[in-house]
């Protein structure tokens, strides 16, 4: 997965032509061999000063469906069941799910342990956008983290009330989760 990432990024972003290599964070990009890593948060996290908030789903479904397999990369639809229901997934499939999720939790591991003013909230639902409505936001069924919605987590972390770096087991331990691939 980080080599596709790294690879498939410095084709599609063309970073001399786009301009982007600009806009990265100097304080990275000078201490890398290679700029374009900072791209990716396991670079540039360290670099960031302002206290920020990570929501995402370790399983995000935007990044399943497009990224970790993409159409073009499943052109016999090997994964079109496990995409449609998690249920249908294999054991070699659900395997790489685990993957994926820990490749992101490595790529945050630094984040978690060192950041002072920085919170998050990683749950393990199949998901995407879990800040944009009440459901999953502060409903009474809204997803949890040790008994904690999305919103008093980060209630917790914005009015320093608690560290909140709250990760979640991994699937299928989480029975809060509003999945969109159920």
């Amino acid at each position: 997965m980080r080599a596709i990432n790294h690879e498939s990024c410095t084709d599609i972003l063309n970073f001399p032509r786009q301009g982007i290599e600009e806009n990265l964070n100097k304080n990275c990009t000078s201490f890398l061999d290679n700029p374009k890593l900072c791209m990716f948060p396991q670079y540039f996290l360290r670099y960031i000063t302002a206290p920020f908030f990570i929501l995402n789903t370790a399983y995000d479904v935007y990044q399943f469906h497009h990224a970790l397999v993409p159409p073009s990369a499943d052109t016999r639809g090997h994964w079109n069941r496990c995409k449609l229901s998690i249920d249908s997934c294999n054991t070699r499939q659900l395997d790489i799910l685990q993957d994926f999720r820990q490749d992101m939790l490595v790529a945050l591991r630094s984040f978690h342990i060192y950041s002072r003013r920085g919170g998050m909230f990683i749950n393990s639902c199949f998901a995407h956008c879990q800040s944009e409505s009440q459901d999953t936001w502060f409903a009474r069924d809204s997803p949890q983290i040790y008994s904690k919605t999305i919103a008093e987590a980060v209630g917790d972390w914005y009015f320093s009330r608690n560290t909140s770096k709250l990760i979640d087991c991994a699937y299928p331990c989480d029975t809060s989760c509003h999945n969109i691939a159920a």
